[in-house]
């Protein structure tokens, strides 16, 4: 990612208040709303930031953050006069003027937007000022200014490469799309795809050409050894059956604005500036409602701030006519799971499933959702489903049959589980997920130690800072009596991953048979501490912490390896 886009707004949209709250009795309501905005809980923080306005309305640092919150909320009714406050008292704050400027394009206000922009500009992120020019000259009509403004945008490789994708979006607006290929085309560096939409703009220009097959080419290149991406594919599967495919990345010049608007979201969705691509998001949602990629990156940047109801939200907004709907739906899923509520997840999925049998992904995210609700022969059969729509398994199925295997283990089906991994670990040899999985519970079992240890000690290798697969290394060398071996790897483990019960206890008993025995109990003492967890015997602990792991072992049945 170019570092400056990386830089805009990140003071902004964290922002304190300027002054003290000017009020006895609202110091609680100041309290509650900075708590709620440090948990990106926007819908109480807002509620709690109208209550101190009411009291100190011309408070820069409140009023940003009250917009911010807002905004964030999709909440444009009520985010354009916070937005008109803010610029009566901070005539540069960015994101009042970022407000101001996605809800005059919004009403393709042009005139009104252009206004703006020109006293604003210079402070704004440059690209983002760029093609908003751009595309408020294209709103205008006023294409060769639109052009030149395109062609100016300068600043580095990236910057231009931009500017000149949107160029060719705005030319195929125009109906140039000759001239649209010919940028989209890039000569001796490739094609100028910058991004998803990129892909989708080049194919739809190419099919405006006659150009099909060239079309299906580039469309094929872009998923080439990447996830199935559905709404690409129904594209391509248009394009090869000869069917008409206008040209709608954009159709309106607002269209534009609000891809410009999704480009620096999407450029801006790291760890440290995730806020600042969810404002970007909404706004851009806001000018385009239609455009679903920005409601799914805002969903995706909610969940990634524990806002599930907001992010379940944002992915109802995908209608089922859409080639995106399965994927929002599963992912909708996958919010009321992380919201609390496995069971909606499920009954959202076996919905899905109801009406797309033949839909492997759906399947497998029932089983997936089954499995993880522990309701494993419920699981395995929503796994069975989807393997029978496998025609030939290839190195991408492998997680199908390590999670059905998964499933089947937990099931009490060894037998069958052994073969899911095994023919998981035949479509992709060296996946250490699947060569710890199955290498630990053949060591658990007491069954092919040696085979056991050759697949954990291949996992360790390919994934040495991993601390179950570090533990399952440890453990495999206890089982197989090498106890002195099993010490440097279980420490390893620990130290990786240090408040895992069962690693801890691991740890302990290791220790216990090289005498180590004070340590041992430290350990198993840890152990009860973070416990209970599944697969974690709590009275078998306390037992040792008793009589000692020799006695424990001694009053247990044998088993053989």
């Amino acid at each position: 990612m170019p570092r400056f886009l990386a830089s805009l707004l990140i003071a902004a949209a964290v922002a304190a208040p300027a002054v003290p709250v000017a009020a006895t009795g609202l110091s609680g309501a100041y309290l509650a709303a900075t708590q709620a905005d440090i948990r990106d809980d926007y819908a109480e923080a807002a509620r709690y930031y109208d209550r101190v306005l009411a009291l100190d309305p011309t408070n820069v640092g409140i009023l940003t953050n009250a917009l911010v919150a807002r905004v964030a909320l999709g909440d444009f009714a009520a985010a354009r006069p916070l937005a008109d406050r803010l610029e009566e008292v901070d005539p540069n704050n960015q994101v009042a003027t970022l407000v101001r400027l996605g809800d005059m394009l919004a009403a393709s206000q042009f005139a009104e937007a252009k206004a703006v922009l020109d006293k604003t500009a210079d402070t704004l992120n440059p690209l983002l000022a760029a093609l908003l020019a751009g595309w408020i000259e294209v709103g205008l009509e006023e294409f060769d200014a639109a052009r030149a403004t395109f062609d100016a945008t300068t600043g580095g490789d990236a910057l231009v490469a931009y500017g000149q994708y949107h160029k060719a979006l705005a030319l195929a607006f125009a109906g140039d799309f000759v001239g649209a290929e010919a940028i989209m085309a890039g000569g001796e560096e490739g094609p100028l795809h910058l991004n998803r939409s990129s892909i989708v703009a080049h194919a739809e220009i190419l099919a405006q050409l006659g150009r099909e097959a060239d079309a299906v080419r580039v469309i094929d290149e872009a998923l080439a050894g990447n996830v199935p991406d559905e709404p690409l594919l129904a594209l391509r599967q248009r394009l090869a059956a000869g069917e008409e495919v206008p040209f709608d990345v954009v159709t309106r010049a607002r269209d534009g604005a609000a891809e410009a608007f999704l480009t620096l979201a999407d450029a801006l969705n790291t760890s440290d500036s995730q806020r600042v691509a969810l404002l970007h998001a909404r706004i851009a949602a806001h000018i385009r409602p239609e455009l679903i990629e920005a409601n799914l990156l805002a969903a995706e940047l909610l969940e990634d701030e524990g806002q599930h109801a907001l992010a379940t939200a944002a992915l109802a907004t995908v209608p089922e006519s859409s080639p995106w709907y399965v994927t929002a739906q599963i992912r909708r899923a996958a919010t009321q799971r992380a919201a609390g509520d496995p069971e909606a997840g499920i009954a959202t999925l076996a919905e899905l499933a109801g009406h797309y049998p033949d839909r492997i992904e759906v399947q497998s995210g029932l089983g997936d959702a089954l499995r993880m609700a522990e309701r494993y022969p419920e699981a395995v059969a929503a796994y069975d489903a989807a393997v029978a729509l496998v025609a030939e398994p290839s190195p991408v199925h492998w997680p199908l049959f390590y999670t059905r295997g998964i499933a089947n283990e937990r099931a009490g089906n060894w037998p069958a589980a052994e073969r899911d991994f095994r023919e998981a670990l035949r479509l992709e040899p060296n996946q250490p997920l699947v060569l710890n999985y199955l290498g630990y519970s053949l060591v658990e079992k007491h069954e092919k130690l040696d085979e056991a240890l050759g697949m954990i000690e291949r996992a360790a290798k390919a994934e040495p800072e991993d601390g179950y697969i570090t533990d399952s290394l440890g453990w495999v060398l206890y089982r197989l009596g090498r106890y002195q071996d099993a010490v440097k790897p279980m420490l390893r483990a620990v130290e990786l991953t240090p408040d895992d019960p069962v690693i801890n206890d691991h740890l302990g008993d290791v220790l216990w048979m090289v005498g180590r025995k004070r340590e041992a109990e430290f350990q198993w003492r840890r152990a009860l501490s973070f416990g209970p967890a599944e697969d974690l015997d709590m009275d078998r602990i306390r037992r040792k912490l008793e009589v000692g792991l020799d006695q424990v072992l001694a009053d247990e049945p044998r088993q053989d390896g």
